[in-house]
């Protein structure tokens, strides 16, 4: 891990996550290469001339995160201040316009974002956190303003919008939105998936590796979209029919979109119920009712997930659960972000 300070700009490297999963090779710890824009580091890259640091993505995500920063309007050659601009026009086709003397730099920024897109697929990004509301960067609900001058808050950035058409499987996400404990949570799973997925292909894996991973990711995946925890499984069943890149091909695409369903309360007590079933044989009476009490209390919203979890990993060690402790739900992040606290 790198702590190199550069006044108010963070080199950020990055932790293999805590996880006690068993890592199969191929799974090795490298870096977790993440987007972000400039400002959000601490650069003074924004239209007047400031940053918009933002001490939780660099502070603690960069711990884990090795970031490329990237501010599409100064790259693009943009002067740092410059005139604001603004989306105008069409919600899926806006163009790009300075607010005052109405300059259009559309043409400028798709051009720069395809350069730039080249330049970022050679990297091998595993996620991208945007600046909220940016005309080039902002993800989700940017204004884009018609020609009476109202605003509907439907657009992306520019560069944002390109960069999801281009990167479908990479997870993306806001700063702001990533206040919500629910929707950070999500966001670092499937980070830290995408990276683990990566690395996995790194090996030239086998279809038999293939069902090896499909394994250990089944928990996790049943708790974030049961309907595609089915598919995986429908799919890696017939390996052995289906020719290898289209095999591969189809277990990403459905790996990583399941992932973006949230991990919610109900499906979570799904999933603990399910884990505890693994101990009919082994915990007493009492045992097994003092997990349930802790799994109601969840349930209701009285204690975190991670309550539960801490008992059903005291047991699956004690009676030593091989399947259970392959588990990547079990431990999808690092221990030390305590995402699992607020959630």
């Amino acid at each position: 891990m790198r702590n190199n300070r550069d006044s108010d700009q963070r080199n950020s490297g990055v932790r293999s996550g805590d996880n006690e999963a068993a890592d199969s090779p191929g799974e090795s710890s490298s870096e977790i290469n993440v987007g972000v824009s400039a400002c959000l580091l601490g650069q003074q890259v924004r239209y007047d001339g400031q940053h918009k640091l933002d001490r939780y993505v660099r502070d603690v995500l960069g711990e884990y995160f090795h970031y490329v920063p990237v501010c599409p309007e100064v790259e693009c050659g943009l002067p740092t201040p410059r005139e604001a601009m603004r989306l105008i026009g069409d919600v899926d086709n806006p163009r790009l316009v300075t607010n005052k003397t109405h300059i259009d730099h559309t043409e400028r920024m798709l051009d720069y974002a395809k350069k730039r897109l080249d330049m970022l697929e050679k990297i091998d990004l595993h996620g991208f956190i945007f600046k909220k509301d940016s005309p080039s960067s902002g993800l989700f609900r940017v204004k884009v303003y018609n020609d009476k001058g109202m605003a509907e808050k439907k657009g992306s950035g520019l560069f944002a919008g390109a960069f999801v058409k281009r990167f479908p499987n990479v997870p993306v996400e806001e700063e702001g939105r990533l206040n919500d404990p629910h929707i950070r949570e999500n966001f670092i799973v499937r980070v830290f998936a995408h990276h683990r997925w990566k690395q996995f292909l790194q090996r030239d894996p086998s279809v038999g590796d293939l069902v090896e991973f499909h394994t250990r990711e089944k928990l996790l995946m049943m708790a974030h979209s049961v309907e595609h925890y089915r598919s995986l499984g429908k799919l890696t069943a017939q390996g052995g029919k289906i020719e290898k890149e289209a095999l591969f091909s189809g277990f990403e695409k459905i790996f990583l979109k399941g992932l973006t369903y949230q991990a919610t309360v109900k499906k979570n007590t799904n999933v603990l119920h399910h884990i505890l079933g693994y101990f009919k044989k082994d915990l007493s009476p009492w045992e097994k009712q003092e997990v349930l009490s802790l799994v109601e209390r969840y349930h209701a919203g009285q204690v975190p997930i991670i309550v539960p979890l801490t008992l059903l990993n005291h047991f699956i060690n004690k009676y030593d659960k091989a399947y259970l402790k392959k588990q990547r739900y079990l431990n999808p992040h690092p221990k030390e972000l305590m995402l699992r606290n607020k959630v």
